[in-house]
């Protein structure tokens, strides 16, 4: 399931990704696996979630209108746990492999030691299911690049 997902991302963060998965199923030795819920989003996407609850019927789930996503660009992820493989889960109290600490705040440390920033450090919106990796470049430099046409060179993904 997850490597569907990190095929898509940006290829600067897929290493990352990779490892990151990887430590993380490794640790958590009990009921719970972290798995990918979402990557890559096209910027039609990125408006439909964004028109929810503005337009189109639901809840409102982001503040982030087309090109002001890093899952835009492929350089975000969000990150669930996966329990007794059937339950997504995004608990990030429950402790299933019993080591005293919670599962969700173990893939958390690995992310964040592999590089990636989390949503659930932000001061407005916490978005604790977010990882990514932004090499210094805020949304408006990465959407002037790729209106500029500034792709990896036969890719859809801008040159950071």
């Amino acid at each position: 399931m997850n490597q569907q997902f990190i095929d898509r991302l940006h290829p600067a963060i897929r290493p990352a990704t990779t490892r990151a998965i990887q430590a993380a199923s490794a640790a958590l030795t009990g009921r719970s696996q972290p798995i990918i819920t979402f990557g890559l989003r096209t910027f039609e996407e990125q408006q439909a979630i964004y028109d929810q609850g503005r337009t189109k019927p639901g809840q409102i789930v982001t503040n982030a209108k087309p090109g002001q996503s890093y899952h835009n660009y492929g350089l975000a992820i969000d990150v669930a746990l996966l329990i007794d493989g059937k339950t997504i889960s995004w608990d990030t109290s429950k402790d299933w492999d019993g080591d005293k600490q919670s599962d969700w705040m173990e893939v958390v440390a690995i992310f964040k030691k592999e590089g990636f920033a989390w949503g659930g450090d932000w001061r407005t919106f916490k978005d604790m299911p977010h990882f990514e990796m932004t090499f210094g470049h805020n949304w408006r430099e990465l959407l002037a690049l790729h209106e500029a046409g500034k792709f990896i060179a036969g890719t859809i993904y801008v040159a950071i």
